[in-house]
């Protein structure tokens, strides 16, 4: 339980500072480049997840499944599609129908991002390898 509660803890600092990074790069394309929301989102996530595996793996996860760091920088990014999946069907839904400017928005969609890929990201990635049969 204390390493499932140090690696949170962790987790939720580089994620702080990934979603810092995110929402910056949020408002500087949409409100400075005028660039379409969803693009934006797009783009300023996966800033965000560069920054998030960055941190995570030096003050979180101590342990690593795969060895080879290029692949699973790559794993990592593809269980963070579903936190992009999330992300922006969130903000589509508080922005395009219920109105809500798209920085609230985000706050919002940021909750159900950070739980989901703490929880896939620890659970594929950041156990013990698997030993043989």
């Amino acid at each position: 339980m204390k390493t499932l509660l140090r690696e949170a803890a962790g987790y939720a600092a580089a994620s702080l500072t990934a979603l810092l990074v995110d929402v910056g790069l949020l408002w500087m394309l949409v409100s400075v480049a005028g660039c379409p929301y969803l693009i934006a989102a797009t783009l300023s996530f996966l800033t965000g997840a560069w920054v998030a595996y960055a941190l995570a793996v030096r003050i979180a996860f101590t342990r690593h499944r795969l060895s080879d760091r290029r692949v699973e920088f790559v794993v990592f990014l593809g269980l963070g599609a579903i936190g992009l999946a999330v992300n922006v069907t969130v903000l589509y839904v508080l922005v395009d129908r219920l109105g809500v400017h798209y920085l609230a928005a985000k706050g919002a969609a940021a909750g159900g991002t950070f739980t989901s890929n703490f929880i896939l990201r620890r659970q594929i990635l950041f156990t013990r390898r698997l030993t043989g049969p």
